[in-house]
């Protein structure tokens, strides 16, 4: 099967869509979603899905070498009043609602985990604190198992924090009733030998809001699946993206929407900064317009500033479109250096180097780290960004 042709760069009207061939998505998944590991073949490195990542250093999470140790990881759950939080069994039947495992880690991970985590906002209940969940990595492996669940008209913050050091791989679940608004911020701050593999499946309901906010900083090596699909008319999904990638650190993000309902609405936002020899960067952004999925407005972005020589980023955007009954479509990816221009403007005006570096990248950020909308968070991440700069010049 051929791959699709990508629409270009850019906004485009119902009118002048080109029908993608053949699927895009289709065709970089060497095996279909299931909840069973023995439907995935182990990875070599060749297939689509897998060709960027170095199988090496996943720690046996792929091949099924790692097993589960009692000091993996750590999770704990700090909820506001009139937020349910329960630990299930496997045969909980709110587990696997809102997408299925696609590759053979996440089929591994929700085969694997003893226990799984339940977080259920009551319907209209509005929360005006955020939920805080923390995974703090003992050393160990782990296999973990999250579902954040808002009744209709429930609105709530979600803040997933990790942190320490482990061998992790989770599958997370978002599920939102209708009218239901849900921001979550996930953060990747781990320590500097952490591998991290995560499948995030979102599930919006009918005139639901769903924005997700992902940073990504430390570990050896963190592999994000963000996914979104549609139960009814009417959602919304805002995905946004924020990663920093140091020397030798590998750092993927693979996103699918899903528009697989009429008259519902995606916008991508992902930004990354790289800088040191080895540091690699991998965005790969999937949406798929369904044939039913008339009315669809989607549109997703990548930017990377490499900030030196020897890192490396590989950003693939893709649309497939099967209906020509749409708002608008469209995407865009640009990768490029440090812009000595306007560094000179900011040193001609008295701004020393290192400060005129730390502005444009914080700029380059800016509109990403508003998106999080939780002050303690924000400040964390800004100090953050200014640590990351004072090490590459140190």
């Amino acid at each position: 099967m051929a791959e699709a042709q990508n629409i270009p760069a850019g906004s485009t009207t119902a009118g002048a869509i080109a029908v993608a061939a053949e699927s895009t998505v289709a065709t970089r998944m060497s095996a279909p979603p299931s909840f069973d590991v023995a439907d995935f073949p182990v990875p070599h490195g060749r297939e689509e899905e897998w060709r960027f990542t170095p199988l090496e250093r996943l720690s046996g999470l792929h091949d099924g070498t790692a097993v589960a140790t009692g000091d993996g990881v750590k999770v704990a759950v700090e909820a506001p009043e009139g937020v349910t939080v329960e630990t299930v069994d496997r045969d909980d039947a709110r587990l696997g609602r809102a997408g299925t495992p696609v590759d053979r880690i996440a089929a591994q991970a929700y085969t694997s985990f003893a226990q799984a985590s339940v977080v259920t906002v009551a319907r209209e209940a509005v929360l005006t604190e955020p939920i805080r969940i923390t995974v703090r990595g003992e050393g160990g492996v782990a296999y973990t198992h999250q579902v954040v669940e808002l009744g209709a008209f429930a609105e709530a913050v979600v803040v997933i924090d990790h942190t320490g050091d482990a061998v992790l791989a989770a599958n997370v679940e978002y599920v939102l009733g209708d009218g239901a608004k849900l921001t979550v911020v996930s953060v990747q701050d781990w320590d500097d030998k952490a591998v991290h593999v995560g499948q995030q499946d979102a599930l919006i309901g009918r005139d639901a809001t769903f924005k997700s906010v992902i940073v990504t900083f430390g570990g050896d090596l963190v592999r994000l699946h963000p996914r979104v699909t549609y139960a009814a008319t009417g959602g919304e999904a805002e995905l946004f993206g924020l990663y920093f990638t140091d020397e030798g650190q590998h750092q993927e993000h693979r996103l699918l929407v899903d528009h697989n309902q009429p008259h519902n609405k995606s916008n991508v936002v992902y930004k990354g900064a790289l800088q040191g020899e080895g540091a690699h960067a991998v965005w790969i952004g999937d949406v798929l317009i369904r044939v039913a999925a008339e009315g669809t407005d989607t549109y997703e972005m990548n930017r990377n500033l490499v900030l030196t020589d020897g890192a490396r980023v590989d950003s693939v955007p893709n649309l497939e479109i099967e209906t020509g009954e749409i708002v608008g479509a469209g995407h865009a990816s640009a990768t490029g250096r440090f812009d000595d221009e306007q560094l000179f403007y900011l040193m001609a005006r008295g701004i020393p180097e290192q400060e005129a570096r730390r502005l444009v990248v914080r700029g380059f950020f800016a509109e990403l780290v508003q998106q999080i909308g939780v002050p303690d968070v924000e400040e964390r991440l800004i100090a953050k960004i200014d640590e990351e700069l004072e090490a590459s010049v140190a």
